[in-house]
């Protein structure tokens, strides 16, 4: 039985107490089921009474009392006894603790789904580069915290498009064809350009492809070093996010929104809800009438679009394409851009509390002996994904940098990344994952299997360890739901390596597999179901990370 279930249970409780007049009360939406801190406390805990006193008019003692026989005599349910101010301590049957491992593994890989977030339609924006240089160790913490969060809402049942937006339009395209121009003609690069190993092998790769660029007039040559640099680099930025199993489902570019016409047809909109107003010679809009600090600029004095109208224009293609919430994942050094973008969000009818969720990270650093790397090998200036990944590897570097809050700064340690021992939380989480592939093992070997479904016996599994054990495997449907719902991705591997803990203790104290000379039982196999159910939320936990899930190490 996971808390879901035992929520639908005392929301059944709760129903039949009103129906009964044993109650007057309001049925609150969720009935919150948690795992108390001390085992003699019962198997689970809930808060339902205190939810549902002011409605009732009772003291929450009173209403938990009046609780306590219902929930007691539901299936599954040993006891249900009032503590505190009026909490319920629940025990559970031992068979319905025990039965969710075979629900576990009849399950799968949807063991952990749920429909939470079912019917939401989302947008989701990350990384977004600018084309002018490889990924930086910034956006490979929103290439991993995006592309996990991805996962987390699919888990929730939302309804998710992962986006890039390419920003292939503008004065840092201008600058960063100009760079390239100069490396090509070996001169230094502009005082306020690009400059690096990566933009001397994307000249040569463009003057490869058009031997003769460098006799065309500058502007032409400009030109030529836009187009195919731009799609070079782009090309760079796709392959090592690629190689670190991050994916997006549309590549948007921004030049499509000037081309279509998407531009103008903001500022129409925008200036039809009545925001729009011209002053100083350069079109504005009044953004400080839904909170922002200043009023912004859409079209300059020259007649120049701002950047801050080209994001009108994609939010509001993206609201075109269907989408209910678009969620925007941006560096601390955007976090000024919180405000604009809700005013904007505003100006155009919608209501930023539930069509537009802009999330802030905070930096990264690499650190190594102690002290922070400065360098990249290639990129000059800044380290990038590819030196990360070349320093401790993908499934490191993914959970390192989904494993901390996004709220928090973090140092990651090469050192502490590279080792194989616990101290190392991947490592941690991926051994515990080996231990119940060698029982599999060597259960095959010895010709040992788990049997059928109406084999189990699951009120054998009664020992401390095994009921730990099951209490946690039924936290997983919850974690993943609330990280999703949060937009906390590091509630998962935090939960997988109390997992890996709790899973290591009943390892040592519970022997799975007969010595030599005895013939196996119903508690072996029992036990073999709750091996098997261990090894498939340490592996659906893994995936959503973006981790690899080893047999053998």
């Amino acid at each position: 039985m996971t808390p879901a279930d035992l929520a639908a249970v005392i929301s059944d409780c709760v129903h039949t107490a009103i129906r009964s007049g044993r109650l007057s009360a309001d049925v609150p939406s969720e009935i919150r089921v948690e795992r108390p801190r001390h085992r003699h406390h019962g198997d689970y805990s809930t808060n339902v009474a205190l939810q549902l006193a002011k409605s009732a008019g009772l003291p929450a003692r009173a209403v938990a009392e009046v609780l306590a026989p219902l929930v007691s005599m539901a299936n599954g349910v040993a006891k249900a006894e009032v503590a505190g101010p009026g909490f319920l301590n629940i025990t559970l049957e031992s068979g319905a603790i025990g039965a969710l491992a075979r629900d576990i593994v009849l399950a799968g890989d949807a063991y952990g789904r749920t429909e939470r977030l079912g019917g939401l339609r989302l947008n989701l924006e990350f990384v977004s580069a600018n084309p002018t240089g490889p990924v930086h160790i910034g956006g490979a913490r929103w290439a991993v915290v995006g592309d996990v969060l991805a996962r987390l809402l699919k888990a929730a049942g939302a309804d998710v498009s992962r986006e890039y937006y390419f920003n292939d339009a503008g004065v840092q395209i201008d600058r960063f064809a100009r760079s390239l121009l100069a490396a090509a003609e070996g001169s230094p690069a502009p005082e306020d350009g690009y400059s690096g190993a990566y933009i001397e092998d994307i000249a040569a790769a463009v003057l490869h492809r058009q031997p003769e660029v460098l006799r065309l007039p500058e502007a032409e040559a400009l030109a030529a070093f836009r187009a195919e640099g731009t799609e070079l680099m782009f090309d760079e930025i796709k392959a090592s996010l690629a190689a670190f199993g991050t994916r997006f489902d549309v590549y948007f570019n921004e030049k499509d929104l000037h081309d279509q016409g998407d531009l103008d047809a903001a500022v129409a909109r925008l200036r039809e809800g009545g925001h729009v107003f011209e002053a100083e010679g350069a079109v504005w809009l009044r953004t400080t009438d839904f909170g922002d600090d200043k009023d912004r600029v859409l079209v300059k004095g020259d007649g120049s679009w701002t950047y801050f109208t080209a994001d009108c224009a994609y939010y509001l293609n993206k609201r075109g394409r269907g989408f209910e919430r678009v969620v925007i994942m941006l560096g601390a050094d955007h976090a000024g851009y919180v405000g604009r973008m809700r005013a904007m969000a505003a100006c155009f009818g919608d209501d930023p509390d539930t069509h537009l969720e802009i999330l802030i990270g905070q930096l990264v650093n690499l650190v190594e002996d102690g002290t922070p790397v400065r360098m990249s090998k290639r990129a000059g200036t800044v380290l990038t994904l590819d030196d990360l990944v070349e320093a401790v590897g993908v499934d490191a570097a993914r959970y390192a940098l989904a494993r901390a809050s996004v709220d928090a700064m973090i140092d990651l340690d090469i050192d502490l990344l590279t080792r194989q021992s616990n101290d190392n939380a991947v490592y941690y989480v991926q051994y515990a994952h080996t231990r119940p592939c060698a029982v599999q093992r060597r259960a095959e070997e010895a010709g040992i299997g788990k049997g059928a479904p109406e084999d189990f016996d699951p009120s054998l599994l009664t020992h401390e360890r095994e009921a730990d054990l099951l209490g946690m495997l039924a936290e997983f449907p919850q974690v993943v739901a609330t990280a999703a719902a949060l937009r906390e991705p590091h509630r998962v591997p935090h939960y997988l390596e109390q997992l890996a803990g709790t899973y290591h203790r009943f390892y040592d104290a519970c022997r799975v597999l007969p010595l030599a000379g005895e013939d196996p039982d119903g508690l072996t196999r029992a036990r073999l179901w709750l091996t098997e159910a261990s090894r498939l939320v340490l592996r659906n936990g893994l995936q959503l990370l973006g981790v690899s899930a080893p047999e053998r190490m």
